[in-house]
């Protein structure tokens, strides 16, 4: 089985640490680690290093090859700019397409935090098995927690089997950010996992189904397949700005029909760092007694329940601040209430409208 870790997303909601030629998965958020280089160390345990590709876009291939200067240049396809999750994994499954047409193969983000390394292996591998076994396509959802608005649901039918203690149920739909009362209908339900973007499938019926959700593309795709096996700069790029820029959940997800796709519950410890708050919940083994959170040089007196992410060159101090996000950067600064950082990206559209791209 092969593997296409997504590299060239843009993490708005971790503003002002996050930018668009250095995004969140670039840097050590979690541990002393760049999340990108924990992601792929945690693929060697299972896949060799042969098998492992990258999907990146011009503005990150520089960051990504600095990170991980041996990779083959050929394991990182690069995009000739950034347009959202369809066109990129459409692109990185055309190249596939050339290599191993009939292999499985996965989707794997670069952003997230896994517990349970050899759990995480073994459901990549039941995945692939399922893959082999059924022709369908095979996701893997996570228990939903809570109701979140800036995730996609999954709606799980009955139980199919169960691979070497693995559940694997049958799919009902899919549902990419809904609302908040949608959110918690589903969550009371029982009915609904937390869609974590792992998508298993070979690279043939993964093109052949983008075209069956979206049959006006399927000019375009062909044609972008054929200028990639020509090596056609020109016209790969021309191409690919043809694709339109949606998610690949919009594009297909929300499309497939569900006799053609499997859903594993996955039960490896994930959380999804998209943003500030969720951050903190991720590191509450670094919690201090008033339950502050921060990296850097801090000074913070009668401050309870926040996160401040600082650097060395300076020290961050606080008074009096209560369940609050404070991000200090060379060259910006963020303060907003814990329960106001998914609005962040409002912050980033501010800034794109106002020209003011020095500072994205």
């Amino acid at each position: 089985m092969n593997a296409i870790i997504l590299s060239g997303g843009g993490g708005t909601r971790l503003w002002p640490m996050g930018r668009h030629k250095k995004p969140k998965q670039y840097f050590p958020i979690v541990s002393t680690k760049p999340m990108i280089v924990e992601t792929y160390e945690r693929l060697l345990s299972g896949f060799k290093p042969e098998h492992i590709f990258f999907s990146t876009n011009s503005l990150q291939a520089k960051v990504l090859r600095g990170l991980l200067p041996a990779l083959p240049p050929d394991h990182v396809i690069t995009e000739p700019e950034k347009r959202d999750t369809a066109p990129a994994m459409i692109f990185s499954a055309l190249h596939l397409l050339e290599r191993a047409p009939n292999e499985p193969f996965v989707f794997i983000p670069s952003d997230h935090s896994i517990d349970s390394v050899k759990r995480f292996i073994a459901t990549l591998s039941a995945g692939g098995e399922l893959v082999r076994e059924t022709g369908k396509l095979v996701d893997i959802g996570v228990q939903a927690s809570f109701p979140s608005t800036a995730l996609g649901y999954t709606h799980i039918g009955k139980r199919w089997k169960s691979v070497n203690g693995i559940e694997v149920y049958k799919f009902l739909g899919h549902t990419e950010k809904p609302d908040a009362e949608t959110a918690t209908r589903y969550i009371k339900s029982g009915e609904y996992l937390w869609h974590a973007n792992y998508y298993m499938w070979t690279p043939r019926k993964f093109v052949d189904a983008v075209a069956r959700c979206a049959p006006e593309l399927k000019p375009v795709i062909e044609a972008l397949r054929k200028a990639i096996k020509e090596g056609s700069a020109r016209s790969i790029k021309k191409l690919f700005a043809q694709l339109p820029k949606i998610s690949i959940d919009y594009l297909l997800a929300e499309k497939l029909d569900p006799s053609d796709v499997l859903v594993i519950k996955g039960d490896f410890g994930w959380s999804d760092i998209g943003a500030w708050d969720a951050l903190y919940d991720q590191l509450l083994n670094a919690m201090t007694p008033d339950g502050n959170i921060a990296r850097g040089q801090v000074e913070l007196h009668d401050t309870h329940n926040c996160l401040v992410y600082g650097s060395e060159r300076k020290i961050i101090a606080t008074i009096g601040l209560d369940n609050m996000i404070v991000v200090d950067t060379k060259d910006a600064l963020l303060i907003c209430p814990k329960g106001r950082a998914q609005d962040v990206k409002k912050i980033v559209a501010g800034l794109e409208q106002k020209g003011k791209k020095k500072f994205l």
